[in-house]
């Protein structure tokens, strides 16, 4: 056919040709890229069953106990997920136990979807979780002092007495390669709504505000109670912010809190 053709028709034609089998490899190299479509905003109507994830070594899993107790008065199934090797391990097999939990308090209670609370490497935990192809499934997550963009801590540590610091520790520096894929594109995916809470007296996770996250609702402790004095380690333990976590888990959209909250949520 292209024989026919004058040399300057041949030309166009073949430039043409060219054109589309470059728009067609782009096309594909795109979608590779991005894989599935994003899933749908989650519905913010009906809460789900409650999962509540400890930190770095088991950390908080005594007061997330405490803080399931409060949630289980206020009507929500609560369970507080087991983490394999005491949550020092990969984070990655940490969610896989945490989707484990998923997988049984939804055929449980029979809902569709799940909120999850991460009390500091537990927020990291949650975010793995999702990322994992679990945003369609989760409604809120909801992180409590969480190092999401590494902790200064955890930097000394693998840099002092890198024999002290395991592969769970070593995920939690700055920089690492897991914070580093789950902060590269978009920190809050689709689906889920996100709440990021912390203290500005954070002594754990430092800098504090290494908890914030892009397009969550992020509340510091004291910009709701400017006088209150919660470490890290009480985070999961105050009643402050185990009110404020029950009320940020409520049907709906995640609530505005200001310092006009305070006097309701210490009561």
């Amino acid at each position: 056919m292209l024989a026919g053709l004058s040399p300057a028709r041949r030309r166009l034609v073949l430039t043409l040709l060219s054109l589309v089998v470059v728009g067609t490899v782009l096309i594909a190299v795109l979608v590779a890229r991005t894989g599935s479509p994003a899933p749908e905003p989650v519905a913010q109507d009906r809460p789900g069953p409650v999962l509540l994830v400890p930190g770095y070594g088991g950390g908080g899993t005594g007061a997330l106990r405490e803080l399931a107790d409060r949630l289980t008065a206020e009507g929500r199934d609560t369970t507080v997920v087991r983490l394999p090797g005491n949550g020092t391990g990969d984070l990655r097999a940490s969610a896989g136990a945490l989707d484990e939990a998923a997988s049984e308090a939804l055929e449980r209670t029979g809902e569709t979807s799940v909120d999850v609370v991460g009390y500091s490497a537990g927020g990291v935990i949650a975010r793995l979780w999702v990322a994992d192809g679990h945003a369609g499934i989760t409604r809120r997550v909801l992180t409590l002092g969480s190092p999401h963009h590494g902790t200064s801590l955890a930097d000394l540590a693998g840099a002092l007495a890198p024999g002290r610091c395991p592969v769970g520790c070593r995920q939690l520096t700055t920089g690492s390669d897991v914070l580093s894929a789950l902060n590269g594109d978009d920190e809050t995916p689709a689906g889920p709504t996100w709440v990021s809470i912390w203290t500005t007296q954070d002594e754990t996770v430092t800098p504090p505000d290494s908890a914030r996250l892009d397009g969550a609702v992020n509340l510091t402790v004291q910009s709701v109670c400017p006088d209150a004095e919660v470490r890290h380690g009480e985070l999961v333990r105050s009643p402050i912010v185990q009110a404020m976590v029950v009320t940020m888990l409520a049907a709906g959209n995640p609530a505005e809190l200001g310092p006009a909250d305070c006097p309701r949520l210490s009561g």
